[in-house]
């Protein structure tokens, strides 16, 4: 099912000196096909899922002083990821009524001050997360927090590259959720914007215990493409990271979103956009297009730019997603 957002291409324009549709169109876009994964991709994220699963997150909750969502009740919560690491965010549970899932909510590359005001479901409780090195919760002395740089610690080696780290949050904030709020158990959704919609495509296909997925404005899709193009977002970073070493691609490979959406079989929501200066659209759409599971495309007019109607399709995508979730 692919649903055209409500507001129409002509709204896209140029934005400054760059064009943020890098020339492709609606037809081109649902073309662009994922990189062919390197023989051992799956055998290697399976080690490091099955790392992930056997560390005790050991969560510890407390009440927040910050002012709870409306409708939830607020906790402060820390739990532990591998690499020896605490991470921290804020756990919400509804004020009143019962709990009918769980949901893991990651944050864009500028990391995650609060909580989100609305959740995406009712009757839900949901794990704001911050990934290692970004937030208000989890800044690490050795992990730049910076998205610029973030982008690039560890990417030396496949087994230092930051992104799998942050893949591994992802599994270690199920482990957390769970065990923090057992009645969710079997019924968790992930969802991830930008950065956090490319770390839970790199994380979704090895986590079982995860039935749903909502993925907006995805990064980190076809890295061979994404290196061709210059943006204004942590891309630019990679890429001219590429142009002095090209043997960056080399662990790039492991590390790309549509490479991973071919193994997802859980139903995903996935909401690539036409035009998106900061995350190349056809990157978007290869992990759109690569996802092997049951799949609701919503194909946004931007991403990571205004136009005049950005408030509207905001919602309307919400309401979208809130739709998707009620019924998986």
């Amino acid at each position: 099912m692919c649903e055209r957002s409500p507001f129409p291409p002509s709204v896209v324009g140029q934005d400054g000196p760059m064009d943020p549709t890098y020339g492709y169109t609606i037809d081109t876009l649902l073309a662009v096909q994922p990189p062919v994964a390197p023989a051992d991709f799956a055998e290697y994220w399976g080690a490091r899922y099955a790392r992930a699963r056997a560390i005790d997150p050991t969560p510890v909750l407390r009440p927040s002083a910050q002012p709870a969502p409306p409708g939830t009740r607020l906790y402060d919560v820390e739990f532990s990821t591998t690499d020896g690491l605490r991470l921290g965010g804020w756990l919400t549970l509804p004020a009143e009524g019962r709990i009918e899932r769980g949901l893991v909510v990651s944050h864009g590359y500028g990391g995650r001050l609060e909580p989100e005001h609305v959740a995406p479901v009712e009757h839900a409780a949901v794990l704001y997360a911050c990934a290692r090195g970004m937030g208000a919760r989890s800044l690490i002395d050795d992990i730049p927090s910076i998205a610029e740089r973030h982008v690039l610690h560890g990417i030396a080696d496949r087994d230092t590259y930051v992104h799998g780290g942050c893949a591994a949050d992802v599994w270690c904030s199920v482990s957390a959720l769970t065990e923090l709020v057992p009645a969710v158990a079997g019924r968790v959704a992930y969802v991830g914007g930008s950065f956090g919609g490319g770390i839970g495509a790199l994380a979704l296909p090895w986590e079982d215990r995860i039935s749903a997925a909502c993925l907006s404005i995805p990064s980190f899709g076809h890295h061979p493409l994404r290196v061709t193009m210059p943006c204004t977002g942590s891309g630019e970073s990679v890429r001219r990271r590429v142009e002095a070493h090209p043997e960056t691609m080399d662990v790039l490979r492991y590390f790309d979103a549509a490479t991973a959406a071919t193994m997802i079989t859980i139903p995903t929501h996935v909401a690539p956009a036409l035009a998106d200066p900061a995350v190349p659209p056809p990157g978007q759409f290869a992990i759109a297009n690569g996802l092997a599971g049951e799949r609701e495309v919503f194909v946004r007019a931007t991403g990571h730019m205004d136009h005049p109607d950005a408030p509207d399709e905001a919602e309307a995508l919400r309401a979208s997603q809130r739709d998707f979730l009620a019924r998986t």
